[in-house]
């Protein structure tokens, strides 16, 4: 794969539950992380004392994390509303000439901050809540 542009790395929320999705406005860096709990299976018996792990028995998870600026009052109201509702809506990652992630996320964390001569910027976090389909683009 070629370099990639950063900007390029989305976050879209499903705005209504209708499949819309919107890219959330404003953000300036994105990550996603997965993860997959490992099942230690290692006995006595393992040859060397090498550990051994059952394979696709962990639980499997996703992190997104994001900071920026909020820009657009939709998705802004939206983010806020999924935190302080508990809403677990369908999101979007759209990886660029890798692929697209979606399924629910809770938004687990919004933090905003500001500085006296600057713009007033906020971070987000997200874990996974249930599954996640990957399509390749």
């Amino acid at each position: 794969m070629v370099a990639q542009k950063g900007k390029d790395l989305l976050i879209k929320v499903d705005l209504s539950g209708s499949g819309s999705f919107q890219t959330l406005a404003g953000l300036r860096a994105t990550r996603i992380t997965f993860n997959a709990d490992t099942v230690d299976v290692t006995t006595l018996d393992s040859t060397g004392g090498w550990r051994e792990l059952l394979g696709g028995a962990g639980v499997k998870s996703a992190a997104i994390s994001g900071s920026g600026v909020f820009r657009d009052a939709a998705t802004d109201e939206r983010a806020r509303a999924i935190f302080f509702n508990g809403e677990l809506p369908a999101f979007q990652v759209i990886i660029p000439n890798f692929g697209i992630i979606e399924g629910p996320f809770q938004i687990a964390s919004i933090e905003y901050a500001g500085s006296h001569n600057g713009e007033a910027t906020y971070d987000l976090a997200m874990e996974s809540a249930g599954a996640l389909s990957f399509t390749v683009i």
